[in-house]
């Protein structure tokens, strides 16, 4: 048996991860969201399948970020959340019409 709990990570694993932000996070979600989009293969599988459904709530979570945290951002992390809600949302209507 190992010694290590499901909770600790293979040496090198955690620093290899990049600094959580506001950035990051909105980053991440915008990958999530274009991979169920089917714009980008899911790096699980390698495919690109739709789930508009999800991708959906994945743009109504950012939206929600947006209004929940106007006026505490800086103007680049504003900037670059209203950008990515445009695009994903000209997406998101040209795949479901």
């Amino acid at each position: 048996m190992s010694d290590t709990t499901s909770k600790e990570q293979p040496k090198g694993v955690a620093e290899s991860l990049p600094v959580i932000t506001f950035s990051t996070f909105v980053v991440s979600l915008n990958s999530a969201a274009l991979t169920q989009l089917g714009i980008i293969a899911d790096p699980s599988t390698g495919k690109r399948e739709k789930n508009l459904l999800l991708a959906k709530q994945t743009i109504d979570v950012l939206s929600m970020l947006e209004e929940k945290t106007r006026g505490n951002l800086t103007s680049d992390e504003a900037a670059m959340l209203k950008s990515i809600l445009y695009d994903l949302r000209i997406i998101y209507v040209r795949e479901t019409s």
